[in-house]
């Protein structure tokens, strides 16, 4: 193998889901098997970082603020669901589990690796629960320690002092230490209709 091969390679198993043998393989692919599709990627990736960004009001992927989701007046804006990552929301929405809108932080509460509420997207949350007048925040974060020390922060901080604001917690179906991204929809449907008072 070349030194630029193994870079590639190298670089593509630092992806979330690609192990030495995935990353191998579409290195193989493009460059080997398929190397007229490498223009096409790479000019789509590069379109991609000049467009994309986070929505500035939940934090989700858009092109133009704001993001599909928060722009559509279909969705209950009463009803927010924070979730960890983006990945979660996306999860949802192939679900079809929620039809309110969402607030992405961006990751969760991990005092030991030093993550506190300053480095998570929490900055416009509790504006946006006075402005769009929210009745209902469903916790859709991981079902292990730092997931639920972040949903007792939010509780703590944001929904106490606000004593119109009920509060769920997704948990039903989700497996303990398990997150959102690789539960099937069913799963999660079940997980969201199957809420429980949190508090």
């Amino acid at each position: 193998m070349t030194d630029a091969f193994e870079n590639v390679r190298n670089l593509l198993k630092q992806l979330p889901g690609l192990g030495y043998r995935s990353a191998e393989r579409i290195a193989l692919h493009l460059f080997a098997e398929r190397p007229d599709r490498l223009p096409q990627l790479l000019d789509a990736l590069r379109v991609a970082s000049e467009r994309l960004g986070r929505c500035p009001r939940c934090g989700n992927l858009c092109e133009a603020p704001p993001c599909s989701i928060c722009a559509d007046p279909r969705r209950d804006a009463r009803r927010l669901c924070v979730v960890e990552r983006v990945p979660d929301l996306f999860a949802l929405e192939r679900a079809g589990a929620h039809t309110g809108l969402y607030h992405v932080l961006h990751g969760r509460l991990a005092p030991i690796q030093g993550i506190g509420p300053e480095h998570l997207n929490l900055a416009t949350f509790g504006s946006r629960l006075d402005e769009d007048r929210v009745s209902e925040v469903v916790l859709a974060l991981s079902n292990d320690i730092e997931g639920e020390a972040t949903c007792h922060y939010i509780q703590d901080t944001f929904l106490s002092p606000r004593p119109g604001i009920t509060a769920s917690r997704i948990g039903f179906g989700i497996p303990s230490g398990g997150g959102l991204t690789y539960s099937d929809p069913a799963t999660l449907k079940n997980a969201m209709e199957a809420r429980r008072g949190y508090a």
